[in-house]
């Protein structure tokens, strides 16, 4: 390498982390909650239970937030093209966040209905509110543990947390029908349907953090950019590591760019094949691009 400057890339591809097949999963989860939020919202209404239609408007917004995490998890397997040379793997990183919206809107609307509640209580059939719930306990849990075993992918663990947030609105539900049956009280129905809001609110704000940093190009959970740049400082060989950018490019998928400034020369593809092994398999980080350069000429205060 007689040139004042080595590039070489390496982009360890040996391991494919694409989102798995969830399609299944999906389709079932679909159907089971469009037509519970039907039912729901039709005895919800004929019921007056303020509860069950709050957990039917939320059902709605998970069936909606299905959609999208299925459309996304599909579209992530679409091959590379001229325009979208990644794909359209980032879709994952819009559909979680999109369904972060889709969440706070639905808790705007419950909340609002629930405060006009609270100040005029409405009779309420607990029996109803008692029997429809029980119904969703059993969809709810049944769909999250389509999607258990996706925990490490943000698209998919949004889908599985609708489903399991709802298995236990579904289950406070019940508990305020039993309640109304022994009391009779009015307050109790508006008062479950804040501590769904409660619920809601809380499974929302992780899944949104989480998404507006993934979409902002910040480092993954679960990866360390100090451990990162301590791998690459110690090789042998590397006397300075400069540029060094670690990014999600999907909810799975972890891309890498650094310069090493190695000045006793390139150090071969046995090097850079180890480097992109390394980064799979103990930093999770499948996609780097490594530039060798000779000198500290190009690295200025990244030095």
């Amino acid at each position: 390498m007689g040139a004042g400057h080595s590039h070489s890339h390496d982009h360890g591809h040996g391991h494919s982390h694409a989102p798995a097949d969830f399609g299944n999963a999906f389709l079932i989860g679909i159907v089971l909650n469009t037509a519970f939020v039907a039912i729901e919202a039709v005895y919800g209404w004929i019921s007056g239970s303020m509860a069950l239609i709050a957990d039917a408007g939320h059902n709605l917004s998970d069936v909606l937030a299905l959609l999208l995490a299925w459309c996304a998890s599909v579209a992530a397997r679409r091959p590379a093209s001229e325009r979208f040379t990644y794909g359209y793997k980032s879709s994952t990183i819009l559909a979680a966040l999109a369904n972060a919206g889709l969440l706070l809107v639905a808790i705007g609307a419950i909340l609002f209905e629930t405060l006009n509640r609270i100040a005029e209580p409405a009779p309420v059939a607990g029996e109803t509110m008692v029997v429809v719930a029980g119904i969703g306990i059993v969809i709810n849990a049944g769909t999250a543990a389509l999607f258990m075993r996706g925990q490490h992918d943000i698209n998919i663990r949004g889908a599985f947390l609708h489903m399991a947030a709802d298995a236990l609105v579904s289950l406070g539900v019940v508990i305020a029908g039993l309640a109304i049956i022994m009391t009779g009280e009015r307050w109790i129905d508006p008062a479950v349907s804040l501590a769904i809001v409660a619920v809601i609110a809380w499974g929302t704000w992780g899944l949104l953090k989480d998404s507006v940093a993934m979409s902002m190009l910040g480092v993954p959970k679960g990866i360390s950019e100090n451990e990162v740049r301590a791998y690459l400082s110690g090789l042998p060989g590397v006397e300075a590591v400069h540029d060094l950018h670690i990014w999600p490019m999907s909810t799975t998928e972890t891309a890498l760019t650094a310069h090493l400034v190695m000045p006793g020369g390139h150090p071969g593809d046995p090097f850079l094949l180890e480097l992109a092994h390394e980064l799979e398999h103990h930093h999770r980080i499948g996609h780097p691009t490594i530039q060798i350069e000779t000198t500290r000429a190009n690295c200025g205060a990244g030095c």
